[in-house]
């Protein structure tokens, strides 16, 4: 009981603070990128690179900033992880091939890093403190956890300035607000979180280790490194890419029950209030309050309930033990282990701090539930607000149908050109999904090799890996051995078509929202800043996900739970 109690308290704190900080976080984004103020390491910025700060976009040239700088940045980490051997804080480490340490990071496994970080998905496929140097870590992963986000927001910020604006086929500049995104957000937030880290326990060192000698006697080597900086924008910006390979669960970036609910606090911070910046950005405060409480009504929801079952186990091993505490910390417990777990894959952070695949049946498909709803409770930094978005769009459509007239959202009318956008947006994950998974399944010779467990339990692993990768989340079930270039080279495709399809999608739908003019609020309208509309934009978000992931799901989490 106490534990349930001092969990609850938890959530509340949670909770209460998220609320605080939402009118002036948002507030301030809003500003951020309204403005028309250039700081001046930002206009020096632009010189260096030659950007005219005030030339604006049409969405295909936006686009292809966006493919362009994600791209470079690809190609970039590849080859700083291939060239890890020439470079400064490298510890004579590398990959381990066939059983046999070697010097350096493989091409397939330095294809599928180099996608992951740039996508915003961090997947690792690999012990992060025996395969990766300290420069890599920094100058590679840690770069790409701030600009991969910082792409996220901006592609958000474009589709709210299609719905902003009126009669124009400009967007705003990309370059502009990616810096605004690195210079104004993510870096001065990540800077004073990170001392607050440190301050709370975590490590900042750039030794490689320090010995120490166990209990046993035996000599041992605890490695070290720069993860506080790293910790704060995996979190801040939804990557979750551990430093270590235990990631959250691991003391060193993790340190207490303190700096566990302050790192949710992260996770969610901006997805939150980003929703509070599209209702300022549209001038209806209120359309914001209707997203945040659809994205905040399934996050509760999918917490009670992967709470529940995690506290009621059906397993005889948890039966007999008296608690599900196989693969938690027990410096957090249960409860903060289940608001991490939620948390988590709600967004699109990937981050954990528990082993997701020791869960009960029921509790381990909520997280997988969770990303298969396209990760918008309340979804990833840019990723969550234009999610939601496209889902509210789809709504809005089906209402129309349902009562016979041309649809409407924020006085711009849906037709074929946007409702074909948001489409192609909402299916292009299941379909990444259950493609991977069906041929990895079809191919026993690589999965065999590759999987653990047999069953229920084994299928629901194929399937959050892929499901994982194609909503860039990057969080794994284990048990599951993706270290072969099968899987290497599959997932690192989902993660590819996982993000820039929809983003795509996403820049032509703002693009033709932007041309419009803004139609006036009529008799036939359908109110979007009420409670119905939340209801209806809720109930579009699990729809979807269950006519397209039932039989999927069935096969795996459901008939475990059952078992």
């Amino acid at each position: 009981m106490s534990s349930t109690v001092a969990g609850l308290l938890q959530v509340g704190a949670l909770v209460a603070v998220l609320a605080v900080v939402y009118v002036p976080l948002g507030n301030y984004m809003a500003r951020v990128y309204s403005s028309s103020k250039h700081w001046r390491v930002e206009t020096a910025l632009y010189r260096l690179v030659r950007v005219d700060p005030a030339a604006e976009q049409r969405w295909t040239s936006y686009a292809a900033g966006v493919l362009g700088f994600s791209f470079a940045s690809i190609v970039l980490l590849y080859l700083l992880q291939r060239l890890q051997p020439l470079l400064p804080f490298w510890f004579g480490r590398g990959a381990t091939v066939d059983d046999v340490p070697t010097t350096d990071v493989p091409p397939a496994m330095a294809f599928n890093t180099a996608v992951s970080f740039a996508t915003n998905t961090n997947w690792q496929s690999y012990v992060p403190e025996q395969v990766l140097g300290h420069t890599v870590q920094m100058a590679g992963l840690t770069v790409q956890n701030v600009v991969s986000a910082a792409v996220g927001i901006a592609v958000a910020v474009a589709l709210v300035r299609g719905f902003a604006r009126s009669a124009t086929d400009r967007l705003g500049n990309f370059w502009v607000d990616l810096t605004r995104g690195v210079v104004r957000i993510l870096l001065p937030f990540s800077f004073l979180a990170a001392i607050l880290l440190v301050g709370a326990g975590a490590v900042m060192s750039l030794r490689s280790g320090v010995d120490v000698t166990g209990v046993d006697g035996a000599q041992h080597t605890l490695p070290l490194a720069p993860a506080a900086s790293q910790e704060v924008i995996k979190e801040l910006g939804t990557n979750g890419g551990g430093i270590f390979n235990a990631n959250s669960a691991h003391p060193f970036e993790n340190p207490n029950a303190l700096s566990n609910l302050f790192e949710i606090f992260l996770i969610l911070v901006i997805p939150v209030c980003l929703t509070r910046t599209f209702g300022v950005m549209v001038r209806n405060a209120r359309q914001g309050v209707v997203l945040v409480a659809v994205m905040g009504v399934i996050w509760a929801a999918f917490l009670a309930v992967a709470w529940l079952f995690e506290t009621n186990p059906n397993g005889p091993a948890t039966l007999a033990a008296g608690a599900a505490m196989e693969g938690k910390e027990v410096r957090f417990g249960i409860p903060t282990s289940i608001l991490f777990a939620v948390s988590t894959t709600g967004t699109s952070t990937g981050a954990v701090n528990s082993m997701h695949d020791s869960y009960t049946g029921g509790a381990g498909g909520i997280p997988l539930l969770n990303m298969l709803l396209g990760e918008v409770a309340p979804g990833g930094v840019g990723a969550g607000l234009y999610g939601i978005l496209v889902l509210a769009i789809i709504a809005v459509f089906l209402a129309g149908l349902m009562v016979g007239r041309t649809p409407e959202y924020l006085g711009k009318k849906l037709g074929r050109v946007q409702v074909t956008a948001a489409a192609i947006s909402i299916l292009a994950m299941p379909t990444l999904v259950l493609l991977g998974t069906g041929l990895a399944i079809a191919l026993p010779g690589e999965l065999d090799a590759a999987l653990n467990n047999d069953g229920a339990h084994g299928f629901s692993e194929v399937l959050y890996a892929y499901a994982s990768a194609s909503n860039n989340n990057g969080s794994a079930f284990a048990g599951l051995t993706v270290t072969s270039d099968f899987f290497q080279a599959t997932l690192g495709v989902a993660m590819l078509f996982g993000r820039f399809i929809p983003i795509l999608a996403v820049l032509a739908l703002a693009g033709s929202l932007a041309q419009q003019r803004r139609l006036e609020v009529g008799a036939g309208t359908l109110p979007t800043d009420r409670a119905g509309f939340g209801v209806l934009v809720g109930g579009t978000v699990l729809l979807v996900a269950a006519l397209t992931f039932f039989p999927a799901l069935a096969l795996g989490p459901i008939a475990e739970a059952l078992s």
